[in-house]
């Protein structure tokens, strides 16, 4: 889940130019982590989070932006999400060369995911007449 949330806001600070929400990320072992996310959602482990929500009152052109994301990433595994986060500036830059396994609060900034996606989104652009939120 981190990382589906993590990928939503980083193409969303690279193709509007607004995060979708204002906490921020942290470098953790396993890939970007927001603190409060993971304390609220830590006891379902590593099993599917089974919860009722209420859907989230978000205008249509969000949720049609999400749905997009998820349609990319929804695909992935959380082995592929993590080994791509931990080849991606935004992740690799704050942990400064840290070992793989050691602990790490390092802030991943909005704005290093903004411009290093935005540069995936201008690739794309180049690459395909219809860019797509591309995991490759």
């Amino acid at each position: 889940m981190q990382k589906l949330v993590y990928y939503a806001q980083a193409w969303h600070l690279a193709i509007k130019g607004t995060p979708l929400f204002e906490e921020d990320f942290q470098a953790w072992v396993h890939g970007p982590v927001i603190p409060e996310l993971f304390d609220r959602y830590k006891h379902f482990s590593w099993k599917p989070i089974i919860e009722d929500v209420q859907p989230p009152n978000l205008p249509k052109e969000t949720m049609e932006f999400l749905g997009e994301v998820a349609e990319e990433y929804f695909a992935c595994d959380a082995y592929e999400l993590e080994r791509m986060t931990h080849i991606e500036d935004p992740w690799v830059y704050p942990r400064k060369g840290l070992p793989m396994d050691a602990a790490s609060n390092a802030v991943i900034t909005k704005e290093s995911m903004k411009n290093f996606y935005a540069d995936r989104v201008k690739e794309e652009a180049y690459a395909t007449p219809n860019p797509v939120y591309s995991r490759t």
